[in-house]
């Protein structure tokens, strides 16, 4: 799929944000065509290869009233914290990779769950703080609503 300036996609490992140029630039001699992503909550900005869009998993945000429909049922997620640390960190590892919001929602509902009974790892700890920032920043431009207030909305959930 090609992307425009202005165009609002989701990266499966940093979040959402808005593509702000797009630019070529020469690489060992060839010409590579590269979207400008600025991720809204710390102004990341993060270079992406148009070439390789489909492979890496980047898609268009969620559209509101989905969006609307994973805070609506959030409270229907069940989490299991019994597996042991590594099977656990993988899968979670591999839940957020996937770029489904409702995957990475149930990351952050079990790791804030683990957290609350037996606390996390560091490596748990990055892992958390990664599934919010996706997490959150593509609620905030789904939803247009600030960091805080879809931070609220997670804390209720």
């Amino acid at each position: 799929m090609k992307y425009n300036i202005g165009d609002k996609i989701s990266h499966p490992l940093h979040g959402a944000g808005a593509i702000s140029e797009i630019e070529v630039r020469n690489v060992s001699g060839d010409d590579i065509e590269y979207y400008i992503m600025i991720i809204p909550h710390g102004n990341m900005r993060i270079m992406i290869p148009v070439n390789s869009c489909e492979k890496i998993g980047i898609r268009p945000i969620l559209k509101k009233k989905e969006a609307e429909d994973i805070i609506k049922n959030a409270d229907e997620i069940e989490v299991d914290i019994s597996l042991n640390w590594n099977k656990r960190f993988r899968e979670n590892f591999e839940m957020i990779k996937s770029g489904d919001l409702r995957q990475v929602l149930f990351v952050l509902k079990s790791l804030a769950v683990r957290d609350g009974e037996k606390g996390l790892s560091t490596g748990e700890r990055k892992l958390y703080s990664s599934a919010k920032q996706i997490f959150i920043s593509e609620m905030m431009l789904s939803l247009d609503k600030n960091y805080e207030e879809i931070e609220a909305i997670l804390q209720k959930s």
